[in-house]
This record gives structure tokens, C-alpha cells and sequence, in this order.
């Protein structure tokens, strides 16, 4: 029998959507409700179809500490509820503690771990959301490393990790990133014969722009070329540099395809998340920073294989100096083995298909 089923998220961005849509291809019922308002979703840049969601009532004390609604999620047409693992959620808690009360199997979903105290909770998981995966039925977990940790402590209890991806990435890999890329160089007047791009909203220093500029200065102008995509409060003066081709906010979906194209490198120092599996899906190596107490990295950093698909650099010297000595036909071998990551395990097709796992089984 088909399972119905609603989730609980903040909002449910573009990038989100296909994931859904194959949850409730294999749902009777697949209700979506969310806690933020349509217009702060739509402020951070995000395109959402709002048709097909519902916002849940709810009291939101400085972004973190969460009371909403529960009623709309206790309604008798749900056997499943899909929550988010957050400590800060006091409904969550509410229900996980009452759940022989309404009866609801509840699974919860997050990365499991802090990316601010990612260090340390890797050795040393938080007791907090250990209480919440005791109480829960089923967990998703965003990607492996959290995965295996879990587990570890939880062996019975039905888990899985996600692979987490973003919509479009079937599109993108089937998308020819070579035949045209010197004649796009022309079209945009890239001069330079190795061009790094660098995609991200410039909302937080988290991203090391600071280790961004420092490497646009140490590099040869002559030799690397800098595609700078995105806007925010933090984003710095590009204007002064001669090798950088700064786009701004880009939300046309051929410009993006054209300046990835052109693109043989993907850098980003720090905070590393979702971005790089859409520049996998492009062919791009990923280039950023080790994580540490310093350079904060998201979950989807261990996607990165040092030298495989991609350069984890240890310092800004180890970065340049890598970086010099690279050669074409290295840059090509790791954006294949990118790109062969993605197509094999990080698409929204497979990630729903990890998800049902845990739906069927409760």
C-alpha cells in the first residue's frame, strides 16, 4: 500500500523540486508544509511554484529556536511525517515525545552534524540530536560521513543516506562542455587559457573571500581568468582586477550554461555545499580549502576526492603553487571523474530513490 506522507522544511527552493516529485510519484499522498514565508524564500534569490505548498503557523525566535502548528501534520490522511533533525524544533520534540499518543511515524531529516562544530562533533556527536534519532522511526541523512557515524550507534535503526543533489543535474551532464568552449571564450572575451569560476551567494565570510582575492592576486593575470557569479552584502570589489569577469546575480539558465562551459576549474575556499554537485555536473574540478577551525566546510565537502575530482589545498601557498603546476590535460582527467561522481550517484532520481528506502520500510 502506498504510503502518505507529510514534510516539515524551511522553505523548498528550485533546486529542491525534482527530489519531491519523485517522493510523490511513489506517495498516495505527499504534503509539503513550510515554516518561512513565501517572500523571505523569494528574498534569498530562490524561484518557487507556491501552488503546491502550505505554510505551517508558526513562532520563529532569531531563526533558530522553532514552535509550529502540529495540528495540519496530526491529520488522519498522513502515516508518515517527515521532520526536520533540529535540536532547536520544540514541536519536534513534542512529537517525537508523544508519539504512542497520535500514532505517527516520523522520520527525520538532516545532516546530523554542525557545520560550525564540525570537528568536533565528528568525534564527538551531539547528545541532543542522538535524544532525537532515539526517538525518531527513520532518519535521512544528507550524506555518508554522518551516515556511517549514526549508524554506528544506531545499527537497527532504518537510516539512510540521501546523496544530496539539486535539480537539473540529468540536464547538465548531458551537456557537451567541450565543442564550443573556445568559441564562447571568444563570445565573452575571456583572454586567458585557464579560467576558474566561483558560484555562490556573497551572504556570509564563511565562503573565505579573503583566500578568493589573495588568489586572484598571486596568480598570473596573463595565464588565469576569474567567472565571478553572484551578489550579497560580503561580496567583494572585483572591478580593479583585469582577470576577473565579474556577472553579478545570474539567474538565466543559458548565461549559466554558457559560462560553465567556459570554465575549467570550480573554485570556492571555504563553505563548499550543494554548488559544487552542479559544477560536477559541468566537468569541473573542485578546488577549495582544507576544513578547519578557520574555513568552515558544508557536508557536501566529502564529495571532493583530493586529486581525483578535484584539490583540497592545506595553505594559500600550497594553492598557488598546485594551482601553477597544473596542467590541461590533469584539469580535464579530474572534471571527468567529477562529472562520472555525479551521473553515478548524485542525481534528485537517486536521492528520492535512497529516501523511499526508509518510507517503505516503516
Amino acid at each position: 500500500m502506498k504510503k502518505r506522507i507529510a514534510i516539515l522544511q524551511p522553505e523548498v527552493p528550485h533546486y529542491r523540486k525534482e527530489f519531491f516529485q519523485y517522493i510523490a510519484k511513489q506517495c498516495e499522498i505527499t504534503d509539503i508544509y513550510v515554516y518561512n514565508s513565501f517572500e523571505k524564500t523569494k528574498s534569498q534569490g530562490f524561484n518557487i511554484e507556491t501552488n503546491s505548498l502550505k505554510h505551517i503557523p508558526n513562532i520563529n525566535i532569531k531563526n533558530a529556536i522553532l514552535l509550529y502548528n502540529p495540528w495540519e501534520l496530526l491529520s488522519k490522511k498522513y502515516d508518515i511525517i517527515v521532520l526536520m533533525l533540529h535540536f532547536c524544533h520544540i514541536t519536534t520534540w513534542l512529537l517525537l515525545l508523544t508519539k504512542k499518543l497520535h500514532k505517527k511515524k516520523i522520520i527525520l531529516w538532516g545532516q546530523g552534524i554542525s557545520i560550525k562544530r564540525y570537528l568536533a562533533e565528528e568525534k564527538r556527536p551531539d547528545w541532543r540530536l542522538k535524544w532525537q534519532i532515539e526517538l525518531a522511526d527513520g532518519v535521512w541523512l544528507y550524506n555518508e560521513p554522518q551516515y556511517q557515524q549514526w549508524h554506528a550507534l544506531f545499527p537497527k535503526k532504518p537510516m539512510t543516506t540521501l546523496n544530496n543533489s539539486l535539480s537539473g543535474t540529468d540536464i547538465i551532464i548531458q551537456r557537451d562542455v567541450i565543442s564550443d568552449k573556445e568559441k564562447l571564450r571568444k563570445k565573452y572575451n575571456f583572454k586567458q587559457p585557464i579560467i576558474l569560476i566561483f558560484c555562490a551567494r556573497f551572504e556570509s565570510n564563511y565562503r573565505r573571500t579573503d583566500l578568493l582575492i589573495k588568489t586572484i592576486e598571486k596568480l598570473d593575470t596573463n595565464r588565469f581568468g576569474f567567472i565571478i557569479i553572484g551578489a550579497g552584502k560580503y561580496k567583494p570589489q572585483f572591478s580593479k582586477y583585469s582577470n576577473v569577469y565579474d556577472f553579478g546575480a545570474v539567474y538565466d539558465r543559458t548565461l549559466k550554461d554558457e559560462l560553465f562551459s567556459t570554465a575549467d576549474i570550480y573554485f570556492q575556499p571555504g563553505w563548499v555545499g550543494l554548488s559544487i554537485v552542479e559544477a560536477m555536473a559541468y566537468a569541473k574540478p573542485i578546488f577549495t580549502f582544507k576544513r578547519s577551525k578557520d574555513t568552515f566546510q558544508c557536508v557536501e565537502y566529502c564529495y571532493i576526492e583530493h586529486k581525483k575530482n578535484g584539490l583540497i589545498f592545506e595553505n594559500l601557498n600550497e594553492c598557488i603553487e598546485t594551482i601553477n603546476a597544473l596542467t590541461i590535460d590533469k584539469i580535464k582527467e579530474m572534471g571527468t571523474n567529477a562529472r562520472i561522481l555525479v551521473k553515478e550517484k548524485l542525481t534528485p532520481k537517486k536521492m528520492a530513490t535512497n529516501a523511499y528506502t526508509i518510507i517503505k520500510s516503516l
